[in-house]
């Protein structure tokens, strides 16, 4: 047998909903599948409005354009995540500053932000590392006694929430993906969720090319002009038409997923235990969407023997993030906050993701389970 990392989950509706967008001749952004789309999303998320995107780079990069950042402004960040959160607020001159994260979630460590504040930041970005929320009430606490904005990277975490509210509604800004990576996919797509209704109109504006096309369409103006800086960031409504489908799919799709992420955690404790290995830890208040399962082994060498020995059974598991702060582009754009990113170090070279998708099924998941338990770590 052979387990593959990712699979891609095709919804009931996905086909028909593709010949319905294409039929209907209206595939260019911002057509009909697109607002059932973003309906949906609204009402998961409890966001006030929500703006697909071309993916959720393109949400994170149309953030740092409503931010207006000027060169020299500073925003914080977790070194362990993607390069896109980085590269968002660099492309306006902004200097991401790289704080460690936690041991335990991996999250950005909220005791450490406060140190990394000066008089040039302007932002702080959370980012829900797999779908576990950050310790939302310590910052959100910081950036309002601080006056910052607060924006969240919610690539992992659609579903998930911290103490009963759903993870992407604390930032004024949320930037959600739809990779094909992602509990819901349309194969590349984003949205940016909007909870600050002071930043719907530009948002819209600057998401048209900085024209004010969708008033137009509203039949709010006459003619639609050029009125801002902007870019091209809307989704084409084929895309719309399948994230439609899997947005609709979405208890079916969560549920499958944790029925496999459970199965990891309760039958791989002893075999954990055993070998010196760290499971994930959800804390108390945190409901995480069971993004991804992952395991910490003790050292980068047992974690590329631990892959190789996985290999060898057809199973494919993954590393993940290497640190932002020490990358070449993050030593020249960025800077690292007091302390450092000990943690951060630490853990990259020592974590190792595990099969997880919606149709993996119950003998997939076994055999990934007996090829883990098979290796012994040293």
């Amino acid at each position: 047998m052979t387990v593959p990392f990712n699979r891609t989950h095709i919804s009931e509706n996905e086909f028909g909903y593709l010949a319905e967008a294409v039929r209907g001749g209206s595939t260019s952004g911002d057509g009909p599948f697109t607002r059932r789309a973003a309906d949906l999303l609204e009402k998961l998320t409890g966001s006030g409005r929500a703006l697909l995107t071309t993916s959720c780079t393109h949400a994170l990069e149309l953030s740092a354009l409503l931010l207006d950042l000027r060169p020299g402004d500073e925003v914080i960040m977790p070194s362990f995540t993607f390069v896109s959160t980085a590269n968002a607020y660099a492309l306006r001159g902004a200097v991401p500053v790289f704080v460690d994260c936690r041991p335990d979630t991996l999250n950005l460590d909220e005791r450490l932000v406060e140190a990394a504040i000066t008089d040039r930041t302007r932002a702080v970005v959370a980012v829900h590392y797999a779908g576990v929320g950050c310790a939302m009430d310590v910052i959100c606490g910081l950036a309002e006694r601080h006056g910052l904005a607060l924006i969240e990277d919610n690539a992992h975490g659609l579903g998930g929430s911290y103490r009963g509210r759903p993870l992407g509604s604390f930032g004024s800004m949320s930037a959600q993906s739809f990779h094909e990576t992602k509990n819901v996919q349309c194969g590349e797509g984003g949205a940016l969720l909007l909870n600050d209704a002071g930043l719907v109109a530009r948002a819209e504006i600057v998401r048209e090319k900085g024209t004010d096309r969708s008033r137009f369409f509203r039949g709010q103006v006459d003619r639609y002009r050029w009125v801002d800086i902007g870019s091209s960031y809307l989704s084409s409504d084929v895309l719309a038409a399948l994230l439609t489908s899997q947005l609709e799919s979405f208890e079916e799709i969560q549920a499958r997923r944790h029925s496999v992420w459970r199965r990891y955690h309760e039958e791989l404790a002893d075999w954990a235990a055993e070998n010196g290995v760290s499971q994930p830890m959800v804390p108390d208040g945190c409901a995480h969407p069971a993004h991804l399962y992952y395991l910490l082994l003790p050292g980068l060498d047992d974690r590329q023997a631990f892959i190789a020995h996985l290999s060898g059974r057809g199973v494919q598991a993954a590393f993940h993030y290497q640190p932002l702060h020490t990358a070449p582009a993050g030593v020249r754009y960025g800077r690292v906050a007091p302390g450092g990113c000990p943690v951060t170090e630490d853990v990259a070279d020592r974590l190792v993701r595990l099969p997880l998708f919606a149709d993996l099924d119950e003998a997939g998941v076994t055999y990934v389970i007996d090829a883990v338990r098979a290796h012994r770590v040293g």
